[in-house]
């Protein structure tokens, strides 16, 4: 059979069979064909419902592990900083009141100055440790600060370390501004012949101070209790966590802001200070310029070494009291426990930090470092040459 006959056999026969077979393909489709499409739309809805879902899931698992694990590493990271900050204002702090006994025995007397040092590190020694304490006990027994009274104790304690811890070094200003500065104003010397006085009725005035900011931090501690109506306490019973047991101890919508109002007082009279002494200085180089004295004399050296003291302190308050501020800015921006931690972390900068400037301001201070760290060095060529 040739080709073309077999072509137009199957020619013939698919013009036979097709339209039938197309026919009954066709009613079979009207009969069949609406449901199971409808049901394969319906299952392709559905895995796509669940693609949607699972990977919806999935973004928000890995966005609050991704939230978790950040705020861990920053809450590790103030740790670690506060308590280095510890460890280094317990040997500035230390040292100075080392220092000060020591030739305190050795002389049979002490100078004001030196007093005001001796007490001034004495503060902040016991501020140092009043943290490593609360710290450790919030580690230890979290529990323990999910009570009123341990509120109001661990805040009260806090006040009043941190108030003499300025409030002493706004009284070493005042000294040093009243022992330098040289004045012809009646009022001026009455104070600079008095001045043990004057900085007796600092301090006493800076206690007055003090009670009221005790009082009004704990009306507000009470305030902000009846504001939740008790619920904080209810809703944090059960958890143990190191960063919600300082959430209790220190909320910063109460604590920040009052505590910083009451710090810018010493600021103040810092600044007065500070820059009357500025205003002696001046005073005093156009005096030596008219008597053609030399200008690097021994009251421009004294006017130098106590602007360079102040200068310190106002600096490092300031940069205090700036994170202080950013940290009341930062209510509802961060979390609670952030902020926090950054107030606690900056707040033991300040006495840290100025210690080392007050070693360094002072040349008994700063000859007692030199001979530590020289016989530290000399420690250290011994262990060497012993293991070599």
């Amino acid at each position: 059979m040739s080709a073309d006959h077999r072509g137009g056999i199957s020619q013939s026969g698919q013009s036979k069979v097709g339209p039938k077979v197309e026919a009954e393909a066709a009613h079979l489709c009207t009969l069949r064909g609406p449901g199971i499409a409808q049901q394969d739309q319906e299952e392709q809805q559905s895995l796509l419902n669940f693609n949607y879902i699972f990977k919806i899931s999935s973004d928000i698992l890995n966005e609050n592990i991704s939230s978790q694990t950040m705020k861990y590493s920053l809450w590790l990271t103030f740790t670690i900083i506060l308590f280095t900050e510890i460890v280094t204002g317990t040997l500035g702090n230390g040292f100075i009141v080392l220092v000060n006994i020591t030739d305190w025995v050795k002389r049979g007397k002490i100078s004001s100055v030196d007093q005001i040092l001796t007490a001034l590190a004495f503060s902040r020694l016991s501020l140092v440790w009043s943290m490593l304490i609360c710290t450790l006990a919030s580690v230890l027994c979290p529990r323990l600060f999910m009570n009123l009274e341990m509120l109001i104790v661990t805040e009260v304690t806090w006040i009043v370390h941190n108030h003499f811890s300025i409030w002493l070094a706004t009284c070493l200003s005042v000294f040093y501004f009243l022992k330098v500065a040289n004045f012809s104003n009646s009022l001026f010397l009455y104070l600079k012949w008095r001045v043990k006085k004057v900085l007796l009725l600092t301090l006493v005035v800076s206690l007055i101070i003090l009670i009221l900011n005790i009082v009004v931090t704990l009306e507000n501690i009470h305030l902000w209790i009846d504001s939740y109506e008790g619920n904080i306490f209810d809703s944090l019973r059960n958890l143990t966590q190191f960063p919600r047991a300082l959430l209790v101890t220190n909320s910063s919508h109460v604590f920040l802001p009052t505590n910083s109002m009451f710090m810018f007082i010493p600021f103040t009279v810092s600044l007065v200070a500070f820059l009357l002494l500025i205003f002696s200085l001046c005073k005093h180089l156009r005096k030596m310029q008219v008597n053609a004295k030399q200008p690097r004399d021994a009251g421009t050296m004294a006017h130098m070494k106590a602007l360079k003291t102040g200068f310190s302190f106002l600096i490092i308050y300031a940069i205090y009291l700036l994170y202080i501020i950013i940290g009341i800015s930062s209510l509802g921006l961060v979390e609670d426990v952030m902020i926090i931690m950054f107030d606690y972390s900056s707040g033991l900068a300040f006495p840290t930090s100025h210690s080392f400037v007050l070693i360094l301001g002072n040349s008994k201070l700063r000859r007692a470092t030199l001979s530590v760290l020289w016989w530290l060095r000399c420690q250290f060529k011994d262990t060497n040459t012993l293991g070599y």
